[in-house]
């Protein structure tokens, strides 16, 4: 079924432009270097556009405990001016949302793009993983929790 939906995404309704989108701003800011932290989570949001229904957005440090403290610093630094930008990728994100709720085959995937806002909102250290790496991921943390 999420290949099948996979496939939804990317042929009636054009999720690979958005992939592909996603990604040209992300080697844009790579390129900068300035950018790169958002660059890279930009290009793992693309990577993760490419199958949304198999895949999740998930932070680095649910992976790692330890975060490099120079990285993260930098990271925030960079955020607080990437704002802007990431609020006009919202804006076109949230439009496409809009029109893909017009048609009722279209919810499922207005869905997946509503999830991935956060992403464009903080990019910074968010990675692309498989679901099944995701959820094992979220059993452990509530395993460590009692």
């Amino acid at each position: 079924m999420r290949t099948l939906a996979n496939i939804l995404w990317h042929f009636p309704f054009m999720g690979f432009l958005s992939a592909f989108g996603t990604f040209l701003i992300g080697l844009l800011l790579i390129i900068t270097i300035i950018g790169a932290p958002i660059g890279l989570g930009l290009l793992e949001l693309a990577r993760y556009l490419l199958t949304p229904f198999s895949s999740r957005m998930i932070s680095e440090r649910k992976i790692h405990k330890r975060q490099n403290k120079l990285w993260f610093t930098y990271g925030f630094l960079v955020r607080i001016l990437y704002f802007p930008f990431g609020l006009v990728l919202a804006v076109v994100t949230i439009v496409q949302i809009v029109g893909l709720c017009i048609t009722i085959i279209g919810i499922p995937l207005a869905i997946v793009l509503a999830k991935s806002l956060g992403t464009y909102f903080n990019p910074v250290n968010k990675v692309c993983v498989s679901r099944k790496f995701a959820d094992e991921i979220e059993y452990r943390n509530a395993r460590q929790r009692m």
